[in-house]
């Protein structure tokens, strides 16, 4: 019995110090950018050797690519929760929603799936023929996409094509709200007071354009 409990102890003790490094990783690579950041800045931060962090990761890229994971899961946990929505339409709302509120809940974990491109080079490098978070969350959308295309939405176009187009657009908003661009440009040249409306507006926007597709 006190076996079990040191080895459950060891697990737990590992699994904080992981989740250490990858909190302190992704303030380091946010606030100071990828390239300024070495292994033993990540080590200082937590308290731990250079050595130490080997024994979890790689190296920096190997950092980078578990917070994208990380981020990924998370998103693809939101859409899976929508499976059980019938109508494909209403699904694929709740979906372009839900990648919104996560955007905004998870500016960081944001930054680092779409806005810095060392994840994603990490990705082409070592993950070719498989890349499972990033294929469950798009995988997602297309499935959900096809099932809107058999309930006679979106017509003759390209079902990989008009996914694609629809993630876009919605990370186009979250992107341009997350950069502070939205508001300002919205605070230029629109009624004024409409910018705490502005991502609303435009992803309503988008909705009523696909609608329209038959």
């Amino acid at each position: 019995m006190m076996e079990t409990t040191t080895k459950s102890k060891r697990v737990e003790r590992k699994e904080e110090i992981r989740k250490k490094i990858l909190d302190v990783a992704k303030d380091l690579f946010l606030k100071h950018g990828y390239e300024s950041v070495s292994i033993r800045k990540i080590a200082d931060k937590v308290g731990i050797s250079p050595t130490t962090i080997y024994l979890y990761y790689q190296d920096k890229s190997d950092v980078i690519y578990a917070l994208h994971q990380e981020g990924f899961k998370a998103l693809a946990i939101q859409f899976a929760a929508l499976k059980n929505v019938e109508d494909p339409f209403e699904r694929l709302k709740a979906m372009g929603r839900n990648y919104i509120d996560f955007s905004l809940r998870n500016p960081d974990f944001y930054q680092l799936m779409f806005m810095i491109k060392d994840p994603i080079e990490f990705v082409e490098r070592n993950c070719a023929s498989e890349w499972e978070e990033g294929e469950e969350a798009f995988g997602a959308m297309l499935a959900t996409v096809a099932d809107c295309k058999e309930h006679g939405y979106f017509g003759k176009l390209d079902l990989h094509s008009i996914a694609l187009h629809i993630w876009f657009v919605v990370h186009g908003i979250c992107s341009l709200k997350l950069q502070g661009h939205l508001d300002h440009v919205v605070k230029s040249h629109i009624q004024e007071g409409k910018d705490a409306y502005a991502l609303d507006d435009a992803f309503e926007t988008l909705i009523t354009i696909m609608k329209g597709i038959k």
